[in-house]
């Protein structure tokens, strides 16, 4: 593991802004310690900042080159590979899917395009379309062959949204491309055409290798708990437990930067009282939970199987389901989005052409998801970055320029900015999830604050 003060030729600390991430880090542990987490600055190609906190396993503490599971915040790392291949010209984003993957044409698909899959406007995002449980779902070749063969699904109500975000199945499909014209395994391709290029070939992964799940951070209620325990607590609770905020949270809150930029936020909204600013309330700041739609959210997230999957578990860690199980550490990630930050450069090296730079970064829809509570401005694989006080002054903000990246369901998140040369990855084991947690929202805003003040 890193000292988070190692020096490196890569590195290019801004003393006051890791000193103040460190702060705040801490601080967002909340009620939640020992649990933790990771978070990596780079700007211009440079580790700018670095800080972690709190426990990754019983005997091991956060790093910023910790492995955690990441969930869907690594659907950013698929995409970038796809971009990749697509500037060595071995993809097309408007080639339909099936001249490369020809079992692709089943049942209505034949014209469907990478570009129409990667922005979610290919109707293909209904986990619940196919009759797969758990355990199927960590079959490679089976869910490949089952994806290929899957009908188009209109979200409920379609008439309403210009995307319906694909959670799952938009995995099954970028993989089966990549591997169809790489003729690699999906494992070997990430390797090859991103994550050695990239130097962090052992620091990010879809299927972790056996050697390496151990060191992969835990839930802290797992702690001490072995895999077989694990298994058997995951059969009556799957979900993270619900519960209301402290006193001492509440406090946490007043603390951070961003509260007045939240207050300010929630009295725009109400026009009345200033509303109590607890963890739902910040939330829904940057998702409107009123608009979500929970048909089309189950249909994309929750298999029809009766058991749940359990994606801490060892089994889980080792199958490759790239859309949700993602495993990378803070470092990697801001590494990828680093590169991208650049425009596809990197010590050197050009891993995406700017013409594919100018494609891949192209907002392609503006309106709400039919899955997400938002209007996600879906680029080629990324949405838009989400943060909302250093617009405030600026109502007409050109979306086509601000930053993007991915999240994940347990509300773990990365993403680059090219105006500012800047990216970001936080990445944790608090027991979250994207809609009932806020931290990623605190930290992005206040990375852009101190960047923008020092400029």
């Amino acid at each position: 593991m890193t000292d988070n003060n190692k020096t490196d030729h890569n590195n290019q600390i801004n003393t006051q802004l890791q000193q103040h991430l460190q702060q705040l880090l801490t601080d967002l542990q909340l009620d939640d310690a020992p649990a933790g987490g990771a978070v990596v600055v780079y700007q211009a190609g440079k580790c700018i900042a670095q800080a972690s906190t709190g426990l990754a396993r019983l005997d091991m503490s956060w790093q910023p080159d910790t492995l955690a599971i990441n969930f869907s915040t690594g659907k950013g790392i698929l995409a970038t590979l796809v971009h990749v291949l697509v500037s060595q010209q071995m993809l097309d984003y408007d080639m339909p899917i099936a001249h490369y993957w020809p079992a692709f044409a089943a049942q209505g698909k034949g014209k469907l395009t990478l570009r129409n899959v990667m922005s979610h406007q290919a109707n293909l995002f209904s986990i619940q379309s196919i009759e797969v449980d758990s355990e199927a779902l960590l079959d490679w070749e089976y869910m490949l062959k089952t994806v290929a063969e899957m009908p188009i699904t209109a979200p409920d109500h379609t008439e309403l949204y210009d995307s319906a975000y694909s959670a799952l199945v938009y995995g099954w499909v970028l993989g089966g491309v990549i591997e169809a014209v790489t003729e690699l395994s999906l494992a070997e391709a990430l390797r090859r055409y991103l994550t050695e290029p990239l130097g962090i070939a052992d620091s990010c992964y879809f299927g972790v290798p056996a050697s390496k799940v151990n060191q992969v951070a835990k839930l802290a209620k797992d702690f001490e708990s072995s895999n077989e325990d694990n298994s058997q607590l995951r059969s009556k609770r799957q979900k993270p437990t619900l519960k209301l905020d402290s006193q001492s949270v509440l406090r946490a809150y007043e603390n951070l930067p961003s509260y007045a930029c939240w207050q300010q936020q929630a009295l725009a909204n109400e026009r009345t009282n200033l509303p109590v600013l607890d963890t739902a309330y910040i939330n829904r700041l940057y998702f409107d939970t009123s608009k979500l739609n929970l048909k089309n959210y189950k249909a994309a997230l929750i298999p029809v199987g009766k058991q749940a999957i359990d994606y801490h578990s060892r089994e889980t860690l080792q199958a490759v389901i790239p859309a949700a199980n993602g495993v990378a550490s803070a470092q990697a990630l801001a590494t990828i989005y680093a590169m991208l930050a650049s425009g596809g450069e990197w010590q050197g090296q050009t891993l995406i052409d700017s013409t594919t730079f100018e494609q891949l970064s192209t907002p392609q829809v503006s309106g709400l998801d039919a899955v997400m509570p938002a209007a996600m401005h879906w680029r080629l694989g990324y949405h838009r970055r989400f943060d909302i006080c250093q617009n405030e002054a600026n109502e007409t903000a050109d979306v086509s320029k601000q930053g993007f990246g991915h999240m994940g369901y347990n509300g773990s998140v990365a993403w680059c900015d090219p105006e500012r040369q800047l990216s970001f990855a936080f990445v944790h084991n608090f027991d979250s999830t994207m809609l009932n947690d806020i931290r990623q929202f605190a930290l992005t805003e206040s990375v852009l604050s101190m960047i923008d003040a020092a400029l």
